[in-house]
């Protein structure tokens, strides 16, 4: 009896071992590893989905794959800014940790791309779309489009479906796919889906007349086209069988293309909204969750899933306790920065769920949008109401000079983050906290505040290039 117990035991363990070998042979193989698709919508804020409560924005495909997956509610990005924003995912690191701080900066060749080890391990990596991260991350794709004869489409789908559908069919995939809308200025407006710019809602910061009307309607239309293109890869996914395997996920690049939203570090820049997709890995579709998560998260999270660790350096969190249950926190606090896109600027950002804390190191100077949004017909709207006397407090923020150094905002209160609450003696305490907050991940993730900033490319008033257009200071960070 003993010796049979024995053989029994032993038995039981090389079974047990036979398992496993065979689980991570499977998983080597690739067939069991998830596939990906990344989205990236280009200047959308979060609140522009109909899945987030925007009832006015016509987003079908997308609030489908929220109400089949996950959503998160309070997702951040790491800058309000095209390139930075997507340097900063693609790298999983913050702008000033990786050389790639301010607009138009290529990601370091020294930099890792998460995308490159995916493809190091057995995965087919593809872009298509927008790039705007310079030649070094091109090595992380099998295929991309960057002015190599593949740019089509004025939204930049065009190439989604047909580069998916040339895939080859023996690995897990990556997909980027990244799109020009809703970029300024818009190309959708003869699209097959329009809004109509009486039948919607004005921000309290912009002002409400037909110009303005005009121009949030075409925005909306452009982010129907963007949700058109995302119905048909998910389309194709289905019909490719491996819909059920693959992780969807969209997102944003920075906040939409209006005064107060672009380049700013308040939810109307920062916020992004987040869907995730995914059949085989989400056991309540539909859930949402509160929880806290920055960009820098998606590297550390889809390196996780496919068996692959970080570098050292990454900055990221894994986001994958919360979508296997969405009380789990991984973040109590996400950082954002705005450094230069037009124009000199340098604010921190500090975002709890409950307060926001703003440092601005350029107080002297205003806090207007970039080019493209000064020149767009909701800042003319703008600039003549100022013209005339009758700007609201919420209107005018965007011309106010001096401005405040240390911001603070009570979410609690208000959302629109429209009350500055730095200054009243209830908030001292939680002030000097969060301003130590940010000061330890400034002096942890090697952040610094040069004094020769890139300068002012345009006049802030007439628009026009001023003669230091071109010239780079020095950018925040060590490297």
């Amino acid at each position: 009896m003993k010796n049979n117990s024995s053989l029994l035991s032993i038995f039981k363990t090389v079974l047990a071992l036979l398992l496993l070998m065979h689980t991570t042979c499977i998983l080597a193989g690739g067939q069991k590893k998830p596939n990906f698709v990344l989205i990236i919508a280009d200047d959308v804020s979060w609140d522009d989905f109909g899945c987030y409560g925007n009832q006015y924005v016509k987003t079908r495909n997308i609030d489908h794959l929220a109400e089949g997956g996950f959503l998160f509610n309070n997702a951040f990005l790491t800058a309000s800014s095209c390139s930075p924003s997507r340097c900063s995912i693609i790298s999983g690191k913050y702008p000033h940790s990786n050389g790639a701080a301010e607009l138009h900066i290529a990601l370091p060749e020294s930099e890792i791309p998460f995308p490159l080890l995916l493809r190091k391990n057995g995965y087919y990596t593809a872009h298509a779309g927008k790039w705007h991260m310079g030649d070094p991350a091109h090595r992380a794709f099998d295929i991309y489009t960057d002015k190599n004869g593949y740019d089509i489409g004025d939204g930049g789908e065009a190439n989604w479906v047909e580069f998916l559908q040339g895939r080859p069919k023996d690995k897990p995939f990556f997909f980027w796919l990244a799109s020009k809308d809703a970029h300024r200025f818009w190309g959708a407006d003869t699209f097959m889906i329009t809004h109509h710019p009486d039948s919607l809602e004005v921000p309290v910061y912009l002002n409400d007349d037909p110009e303005t009307r005009r121009d949030i309607a075409s925005y909306y239309n452009e982010i129907a086209r963007f949700d058109y293109y995302i119905g048909q890869v998910v389309s194709e996914l289905e019909k490719q069988g491996v819909l059920e395997n693959t992780m969807i996920i969209v997102m944003a690049d920075n906040g939409r293309p209006f005064p107060r939203c672009k380049t700013r570090v308040y939810d109307s820049g920062m916020k992004t909204p987040f869907v995730v997709y995914w059949q085989n890995g989400i056991k309540n579709p539909g859930t949402q969750t509160e929880s806290l998560i920055s960009s820098i998260d998606i590297s550390s999270t889809l390196l996780e899933l496919a068996g692959i660790n970080q570098p050292d350096d990454y900055q990221g969190i894994s986001f994958l306790p919360i979508l296997n249950n969405p009380d789990a926190e991984t973040r109590e606090y996400v950082f954002s920065e705005h450094n230069f896109h037009s124009f000199e600027a340098y604010e921190r950002m500090l975002r709890s769920k409950d307060f926001l804390y703003v440092w601005n190191a350029r107080p002297n100077l205003s806090n207007c949008g970039p080019f493209d949004v000064l020149n767009s017909p909701s800042q003319h709207s703008l600039d003549a109401l100022r013209d005339m006397g009758k700007l609201t407090p919420a209107q005018a923020d965007i011309y106010m000079v001096p401005r405040p150094e240390e911001e603070l905002f009570d979410l609690s209160l208000e959302q629109e983050q429209l009350l500055n609450v730095a200054s009243l003696e209830r908030y001292h305490e939680k002030l000097i906290f969060l301003r130590g907050i940010l000061q330890k991940w400034m002096q942890e993730t090697g952040d610094t505040t040069p004094d020769d900033l890139t300068p002012d490319w345009y006049d802030r008033e007439t628009r026009e290039p001023l003669p230091e257009k071109g010239t780079r200071g020095t950018m925040p960070g060590t490297l």
